[in-house]
């Protein structure tokens, strides 16, 4: 098991090879290259390193087009990074109280933690009002 200090080094280091989190070096000066990889942390001591399109944020335009529901009027609830991804997908995004700064500044809005009941406070507040 990696320690979390060491595994937030590889997540970074594993960003930076594939700079700006996703982008594999191109051969061109342009922006325009396909993704390669998606990684971020789901847990503490996990490092998800999936194919470009296997992560929630994939899921949430998936859905948004399956569903026929604009991404804009989605609401996405989440507390690790690899909720970053659905985060910015999504119109409207809560981080729960125990996330990281991280996560919570890229988050709409942030509710109490787990412990506080801090889903249902989100839907109650951020969705049903």
């Amino acid at each position: 098991m990696v320690h979390k200090p060491q595994n937030a080094k590889a997540e970074k280091e594993v960003q930076a090879e594939f700079e700006h989190g996703i982008y594999a070096r191109c051969t061109t000066a342009s922006r325009d290259c396909e993704p390669s990889v998606s990684a971020a942390r789901s847990q503490p001591y996990y490092l998800d390193v999936t194919h470009p399109k296997a992560n929630k944020g994939s899921v949430v335009g998936m859905l948004s087009e399956f569903l026929k529901i604009p991404s804009a009027e989605i609401v996405t609830i989440g507390d690790m990074p690899n909720d970053v991804f659905m985060f910015k997908k999504s119109g409207y995004s809560i981080a729960m109280g125990q996330a990281s700064e991280e996560v919570k500044k890229s988050a709409t809005y942030v509710t109490a933690g787990m412990d506080e009941e801090g889903f249902a406070k989100a839907v109650e507040q951020f969705v049903l009002k």
